[in-house]
Order: C-alpha cells, then structure tokens, then sequence
C-alpha cells in the first residue's frame, strides 16, 4: 500500500486553507483526497455554493488520478487541443479550470490531492494554494509518518 496522507493532516490543510478564504471573504468548499482520489476530508464553509460541493471534490480527483494541477489541463483541452473534450470523460469527473492541486511527498510522488471550489477560479487556486503551502511545511516539520499512512 502506498503512502497516503492522514485524516488529520487533512484536516490540518483545509484549516489553512479556510484561514485564506475567510481572508478573502470568500465562502468555500475544500476537498483533501488520498493519492488514488478517494476522499480522506472535506468541508463546506457556511454560505459556500452547494454545487461547490462535487466540483472541489471532483478537482482534487482529477489532481490525484493526472498527477498534475487542474489549471494546467486548461489549454490542452480547449477546441482543437490534444485533450479536447477530457472534462466529458471519467464520469464528468475531469475538472479542467483552475482550484486543484495534487500533494506530493519528498521523492516527487502524489500521496493526496487538494481541490477548492466557491469563487472565482483565481480565488479557489489561491485558497487550495494556502492548503498546498500547509502541506510543504508540515513535510518540512514533521515525521513522515506523522503526515501520512
């Protein structure tokens, strides 16, 4: 089994990213799924878009299972692009805008994956980016076996 990250070092991110979006006045919903896009944590902040709901969870997905950034799926999936129409497959699960981020541990390797949804797209990658920066200093600081199982 693979290394993965732990309940409570979800819940450690979405905080940080919650702060963020509290800064931002911004009600959100923040999704932390495992390497394979299973999701270990998710919270909808009060107000925060019920659609919000799916669309985080479905970014950190689409992180996990690409290994990659969602907003860097933007470009190559517009009309006449190598990925044209990758957001109608998997489900509808392929989100290809801006807001997920996959956690990759020290070797480089996605261990999980962090999705943001309740703004502008430019809002929801700088709330999930405040969730990734918790993830790089917790790696710094902690045991890796106090961040994932």
């Amino acid at each position: 089994m693979s290394d993965s990250i732990t309940l409570d070092t979800a819940k450690k991110l979405i905080d940080a990213a919650e702060r963020r979006a509290e800064e931002i006045d911004n009600p959100m919903v923040i999704a932390v799924t495992n390497d394979e896009g299973n999701l270990v944590a998710q919270r909808r902040m009060d107000d925060a878009w019920l659609a919000s709901v799916s669309i985080a969870r479905n970014k950190a997905y689409t992180s996990a299972a690409l290994d990659m950034p969602t907003h860097e799926l933007a470009e190559p999936s517009e009309p006449g692009n190598s990925l044209y129409g990758l957001q109608t497959t998997d489900e509808g699960r392929i989100v290809v805008f801006g807001g997920g981020y996959p956690l990759l541990d020290e070797d480089g390797d996605v261990v999980g994956a962090f999705g943001v949804s309740g703004g502008a797209v430019e809002q929801d990658m700088e709330v999930a980016e405040a969730g990734v920066a918790r993830w790089e200093e917790l790696l710094d600081t902690e045991t890796p076996q106090a961040v994932m199982h």
